[in-house]
């Protein structure tokens, strides 16, 4: 209490200055109307003045940066929603509610639908709405409401007091049994939140689990429906409004939730079997309200509201941008007003209006016209001595004749110690053919175009530069004069990727085979679906995978045959592998510093942090001093034990502070394996670099990649990073024409090495 004087007087100064003003404080309404005596009062005259406060989805602090800028009613504020095209990636993330399109579904009191979502009501769908105490964690109330033989049936689950809790849940679940093909549809997550607990209170049998766990899993809210994808003409998304707009009506006026908590201790104080049965009809009236707004979100997905005209529906895909500003073609109003605009276009005025004005900029006026093809310049030819063959590979005759000399020419980049330029190489051969079939052949009529220095310096590009490869077409066509289209910049790349699909394979299969293995993952948006790459690296190698899911089959499939220390985060999926673990200390660090600010007056917070800072730091003075040796590290192992048997006697009362000791009791074998391994790391900074390298590249690669194609870029990005790793060139070993990344970063360095002893040598003479 003491700390919150402060703060209470600092409110009894506000109220008394304003109540010495003698005028009313502006009008806001707030979380707290719902308890107040004066609530309709003040709505009404809300509504009248049409203010912003009616919006409960719009914050204080975004209201105020609204009236600042002059706003101050829904009106006003519905004006300044525009629908915005949603590009690949944007619709590979979830979709957020805006409350400018509320405040324009209210104003033309018109449904708003953003994207029709997937829904649909089956034969064994039930409409579930609880009614509970919060503040006592206490459920009495269970409603389900559902179709048997074309008829709605309402079952409803009673507990007199927390000791009936169990029955009414047992009840509950074998109603929910009794329904075929089961799934619960729910208004808000407070459903969801009293199958969790109650699971955890009461479900001792497996069957009772898996039943429970499949009902959260196939659940539906329909709060998460109608909260960003369909926007009814309703001030604020709650189940009495928007039930109201569609025309269900209760029979208590008023019914709130926190009508039901006063109800409920009206009925315990006196047991009235009349206050029973209001709360129980209040609980019926819940779930029909529920069905009513399921059955409105299924009509408006069935009739496909992007190609029908009803006037109660608006689709934003459908809807114009009258924006002001924009490009593109103009309606004009008048038909001089296009004669007058078209006047003033750029190329216009640069070819006419200029000229005759003298005044004409230099050539670059000039419409460029689609340079012609010239004969290229060859800078070296090659005679290719081919002998003749015995006999013929498809009919096995020995009648072969020359019929006539053919060449093929290899466009290429010849690289100098300051510089690169074009380099044209012409292959000059034989062609034969048989006189028995007449196939003519040869083995370099189907030599390749470009070259290998060319197709380096464009991975090069594509990988380590990170450049769009329209723009290395471009650049490569403008310094060089060549000839390429991005179609062509993107077959180099897949067969750059094919060539090297040994090499990526190779670095992957040392990397599982060795001790230590970092991974993680993170999200990439391919053809507008999110999917998934996964990075495995130790202290050399990098190896991508791409993956369609966050499920652990791809870890297994890749790591199935490791046996060393497997560093990670604290996803559940790592725990499947059967390997030691270790888990990133970072991320624990990161988690308990975010909760202790959240919380900066838990003391028993503040004390878990202490304790685990207090652990952790001389163990990082010793890794800095000593490196990463058990013989040193060791010696922390009497204060790790320390710590687990204080969290063990301790009793915490705190929500994030058990939390935290049932997480450290949950890791205990995996938080400190470092201290009993040589070279493991205790963070997983080795995967969270390579994830970075991946995420500068993805912004360059865009959402519209296809599997294919991301496939193709984690090849050659797991090859440009093992490079770097290994402190070699990866153009370098691009042009080499190796195989084997290591055995390319022996050969570099024994060449430095050799130099290095050379130059010695020279300065000892």
């Amino acid at each position: 209490m003491p700390k919150l004087v402060k703060e209470v007087c600092s409110l009894v100064n506000t109220v008394r200055a304003q109540h010495a003003t003698g005028t009313p404080p502006p009008l806001a309404l707030n979380k707290h109307c719902p308890e107040c005596q004066f609530r309709c009062r003040c709505r009404q005259i809300a509504i009248e003045k049409d203010d912003l406060s009616l919006l409960t989805t719009l914050s204080e602090k975004e209201r105020k940066k609204l009236n600042n800028k002059g706003i101050t009613t829904v009106a006003q504020f519905s004006c300044t929603y525009r629908p915005r095209r949603r590009s690949a990636r944007s619709r590979a993330t979830a979709t957020k509610h805006d409350p400018a399109l509320k405040a324009l579904a209210v104003q033309a009191n018109r449904i708003h639908v953003v994207d029709t979502p997937t829904f649909s009501i089956t034969s064994g769908t039930v409409f579930l709405d609880v009614e509970g105490v919060p503040d006592r964690e206490f459920y009495y109330l269970a409603g389900m409401r559902y179709r048997r033989n074309d008829k709605d049936v309402h079952l409803a689950f009673w507990a007199d007091d927390p000791s009936g809790e169990r029955e009414m849940w047992v009840s509950l679940l074998r109603a929910l049994e009794q329904v075929p093909d089961v799934r619960l549809v729910h208004y808000g997550s407070y459903e969801t939140q009293f199958l969790n607990r109650l699971k955890e209170r009461y479900c001792d049998n497996p069957e009772d689990i898996e039943l429970v766990d499949r009902l959260i899993a196939t659940s539906v809210n329909l709060l998460r429906l109608t909260y960003a994808h369909i926007y009814f003409p309703t001030y604020s998304n709650g189940l009495k409004e928007i039930a109201g707009y569609l025309g269900f009506h209760w029979s208590e006026a008023n019914s709130s939730g926190l009508h039901s908590l006063i109800w409920r201790s009206e009925w315990e104080a006196a047991c009235e079997p009349s206050i029973k049965q209001k709360l129980i009809t209040y609980n019926a009236e819940d779930c029909a309200a529920a069905q009513m707004i399921a059955e409105a979100i299924l009509r408006i997905c069935s009739e496909q509201t992007t190609t029908t005209s009803d006037p109660n529906y608006t689709t934003i895909s459908l809807m114009k941008d009258d924006r002001p500003l924009k490009f593109g073609a103009l309606n004009y109003a008048l038909p001089e007003f296009k004669a007058i605009n078209e006047a003033a276009y750029w190329d216009y005025q640069r070819t006419k209006v200029y000229t005759r004005s003298n005044r004409c900029p230099w050539r670059s006026s000039k419409i460029q016209t689609k340079r012609s093809k010239t004969t290229l310049g060859i800078d070296k030819f090659i005679q290719v001595g081919v002998a003749r063959p015995e006999r013929c590979p498809r009919c096995n005759s020995t009648r072969l004749y020359i019929n006539g000399h053919y060449g093929s020419t290899v466009q290429d980049l010849r690289f100098s110690r300051f510089g690169v330029k074009r380099w044209n190489i012409r292959y000059n051969f034989l062609r034969y053919q048989c006189w028995t079939c007449k196939t003519g052949y040869n083995e370099l009529t189907r030599q390749e175009s470009y070259g290998t220095n060319l197709k380096a310096y464009i991975i090069y590009q594509i990988i380590e530069l990170r450049i769009p490869q329209h723009a290395v077409a471009r650049n490569l066509n403008t310094l060089f004069e060549f000839q390429l289209s991005p179609n062509a910049v993107n077959a180099i790349k897949a067969n750059s990727a094919k060539q090297y699909q040994k090499t990526y394979d190779l670095i992957l299969q040392r990397i599982v085979e060795g001790k230590l293995v970092h991974a993680d993952e993170t999200r990439a948006t391919v053809e507008g679906e999110v999917q998934y790459v996964w990075v495995f690296t130790n202290l050399d190698e990098v190896a991508y995978v791409y993956s369609d899911s966050r499920e652990a089959r791809t870890l297994k499939n890749v790591l199935q045959n490791f046996s060393g220390v497997l560093v990670s985060d604290f996803y559940a999926a790592y725990d499947s592998i059967d390997c030691i673990h270790q888990k990133c200390l970072i991320h624990l660090l990161r988690d308990i510093n975010e909760d202790l600010v959240r919380h900066p007056f838990d003391g028993e917070m503040v004390e878990i942090a202490q304790a685990f800072a207090g652990l952790i730091r001389p163990m990082v003075e010793t890794v800095d001093r000593f490196g990463l040796k058990t013989r040193y590290l060791r010696k922390h192992k009497r204060a790790v034990d320390r710590f687990y048997r204080m969290l063990a006697k301790r009793k915490y009362h705190t929500e994030v502070a058990v939390g935290y000791q049932k997480r450290f009791q949950k890791n205990q074998g995996s938080l400190f394996t470092f201290l009993d391994h040589d070279s493991v790391p205790w963070n997983n900074n080795n995967a969270e670099h390579a994830i970075k390298a991946f995420a500068r590249l993805r912004k360059v690669i865009g959402g519209m990649s296809t599997p294919k194609g991301m496939r193709e870029y984690l090849v050659l990005l797991s090859i440009y990073e093992t490079c770097n790793y290994k402190g070699v060139s990866f153009l370098e070993f691009l042009r080499s024409g190796e195989a084997d990344v290591d055995a390319f970063a022996r050969r570099i360095r024994r060449g430095r090495r050799r130099k290095l002893l050379q130059n010695e040598a020279a300065s000892d003479v």
